[in-house]
């Protein structure tokens, strides 16, 4: 079982930065990603790294955002900068067994409860 719990979500201006956090505890799992789900929207994928750092993002964030792991304390980081009104949104950290990145949310077998990210003009 892999238990995962974010944290460093926050209200920032537009241009502003967070560094999302997601804990995890457990083993066997591979890929991990960030997700986020805007009210009344379709959860989506904004970046994942598989079991060889690999890294992938969805278009809206590229060049802004990064995605980073340390395997020692088993974190996974979102940097987040130069945000805009329409990142806001609740963000999830996800996790699975499988190794290759994936944005897709039906990959992802465990989920974290979320945390809130405002950004305001």
């Amino acid at each position: 079982q892999v238990h995962l719990t974010e944290s460093g979500g926050g209200s920032v201006h537009t241009g502003g930065s967070l560094m999302l956090s997601c804990a995890a505890s457990g083993d066997g799992y591979y890929r991990m990603g960030w997700f986020r789900q805007r009210p009344g929207a379709e959860r989506e994928g904004v970046a994942s790294i598989d079991k060889y750092g690999t890294r992938v993002y969805t278009d809206s964030v590229k060049g802004r955002f990064t995605i980073s792991k340390d395997d020692g304390t088993n974190i996974l980081y979102l940097d987040m900068q130069s945000l805009r009104p329409e990142d806001t949104a609740m963000y999830y950290c996800a996790a699975d067994r499988e190794w290759r990145y994936s944005l897709r949310v039906e990959a992802y077998t465990y989920w974290g409860q979320g945390t809130q990210v405002t950004v305001s003009s």
